[in-house]
């Protein structure tokens, strides 16, 4: 069986949540009210769609866990000796897939959120440097274009400037793919590359900087609005010319009292038709507000990503001279940095230093559940 660590603990606590929150999800399919609805259905469906493969895992992984204390089991009674012996036999193999489900089951739960982003943006700009830095920018790009064709991604460059000798100033790339941002979210920050530059004709080495923005397409925002949150009632209608007024009480007044949104609808002489327009309408404006709002986060998350391009910023340098490639991120408390064959990376062979800092990424999440 798993070691009872904390990360195990909270890890098997939030798959039981999402358990009762897929069986909760599947009861409500069964509900006439949601049937009849069907945007709630599909919303419902969605919901459940993304649960489905994780938990479905997890039921197989409760089998195997169980099958593993049954054994156990078998063995503590020593009622019968030779069920005992033979549990004894399974016991092993039992556990190591028990544990090994457990360790998939890790690494999908902690990728689900990540892998659910079908594409992205990755806007790479020389930094300090000049013409060796537009350069850098420029090896980056194949870089990049080659890892992404070796995982079957596509890669499509949407703008781009080009500087005098053929480098870039600024490139911006649409990356598309199954797990595609998974893998490439860690390059955001701050690249260094210290090489001798052709111009250079006393051999020195020279120091330029890049960044680099992975930022994911913002995703359809879905509004629940709760109905303790909103404050509605029939008002008097007040069409063009005075129809209808302070007579009959056709409109519709809704207040969202957490945004302080309030409309009074008197489009229609229908009050059930106003009350549809007036929550469509809500509707409609806390959903170009969240909008907004995660744009902003997002331009927010883009200027700490790209930095200031100085030399300082950095996450990763590329050193030439010494044909290696060092991540700063990697190598723990008092581990030092990790290096990789800068040969190989400038391929686009980026799947060693891509694991490692995956890995670091699975630690660092189970030990923040």
């Amino acid at each position: 069986m798993p070691e009872p660590t904390t990360a195990n603990t909270s890890l098997l606590r939030k798959l039981d949540e999402q358990l009762a929150r897929l069986t909760e999800l599947q009861e409500s399919m069964n509900d006439p009210a949601v049937l009849s609805n069907s945007a709630r259905l599909v919303a419902i469906s969605k919901e459940a769609g993304k649960l489905e493969p994780v938990v479905g895992r997890y039921r197989d992984y409760k089998a195997a866990a169980s099958e593993v204390a049954n054994l156990q089991e078998l063995i503590a009674s020593k009622a019968d000796r030779e069920m005992a012996e033979l549990a004894e036999l399974e016991l092993p193999d039992a556990a190591a897939k028990a544990n090994l489900m457990l360790e998939n089951l890790k690494d999908e739960f902690i990728a689900a959120d990540d892998n659910a982003i079908e594409s992205f943006f990755m806007e790479l700009r020389a930094g300090t440097g000049g013409d060796e830095a537009a350069l850098f920018v420029g090896d980056l790009y194949e870089m990049y274009r080659k890892y992404c064709d070796a995982h079957g991604w596509r890669f499509d460059v949407s703008d781009f400037s080009q500087s005098e000798r053929g480098g870039f100033k600024e490139l911006i790339a649409t990356v598309k793919g199954n797990g595609a941002y998974r893998h490439m979210q860690f390059e955001a920050g701050g690249h260094r590359v210290q090489r001798v530059p052709e111009t250079e004709t006393q051999g020195r080495i020279h120091t330029s900087a890049a960044t680099v923005a992975v930022l994911p397409e913002l995703p359809d925002v879905k509004i629940e609005i709760a109905t303790k949150d909103v404050e509605e009632f029939g008002c008097r209608g007040g069409g063009p010319g005075g129809q209808n007024v302070n007579k009959v009480e056709t409109g519709w007044y809704i207040k969202h009292k957490p945004s302080g949104i309030q409309f009074k609808m008197t489009e229609h002489k229908s009050q059930t038709q106003n009350k549809e327009r007036a929550w469509a309408l809500l509707r409609a404006t806390l959903y170009e507000t969240e909008r907004q709002k995660q744009h902003a986060a997002q331009m927010g998350t883009r200027k700490a990503m790209m930095g200031s391009g100085d030399r300082s910023a950095r996450i990763r340098t590329y050193n030439f001279p010494q044909n290696r490639c060092t991540d700063h991120r990697l190598g723990g408390e008092g581990g030092g940095e990790k290096n990789f064959n800068l040969d190989q990376i400038m391929l686009g062979n980026l799947d060693p230093l891509v694991d490692a800092l995956l890995d670091l990424d699975k630690q660092q999440k189970l030990e923040n559940l």
